[in-house]
């Protein structure tokens, strides 16, 4: 009975999936997960980097070092570190950049995925608006003022 069950459920198109332990998941995955460890942490500029504040690209520098990989210190210098992709092609655990064009990165995050047709990122935000603290928000927020969004995957 059981197999039957297993079979149809496949034929259906539902997947069942365990769990995957620490050490085979991605290092996207190991930087998303420790970014929204973060949440709730305060925004500051003069400790940016850590462990209970953060700025923005302090937290993507220390989320991508505990998954063993190497980013610069500020968001522009992360921007051209890694390597631009599309928008769309963007998946949870890539950073995305924002700032008037390419060559003036003011801000980043690290992207969740999508909820109800937005975008989301998790990031150390200065607006008082949200706590001036790790939260996991909309994109669009960070579009304001005329400032374009680009993504990046860490090499």
């Amino acid at each position: 009975m059981r197999k039957v069950i297993a079979v149809s459920m496949l034929a259906l198109g539902f997947m069942i999936a365990g769990t995957i332990p620490a050490d085979a998941a991605t290092p996207k995955q190991n930087a998303l997960t420790y970014a929204r460890k973060q949440m709730g942490d305060r925004y500051s500029q003069v400790n940016p980097q850590g462990p209970n504040h953060w700025d923005c690209s302090g937290l993507m520098q220390a989320a991508y070092k505990s998954a063993g990989k190497s980013l610069p210190r500020v968001a522009q210098a992360q921007y051209n570190a890694t390597k631009h992709i599309a928008l769309s092609a963007a998946q949870p655990g890539d950073l995305l950049f924002f700032g008037r064009d390419s060559k003036h990165i003011t801000h980043v995050g690290i992207f969740t995925g999508y909820k109800n047709g937005k975008g989301y990122m998790v990031n150390a935000n200065t607006g008082s608006y949200r706590g001036r603290k790790v939260v996991e928000a909309p994109t669009s927020e960070y579009r304001i003022g005329g400032n374009k969004e680009f993504a990046g995957v860490v090499k």
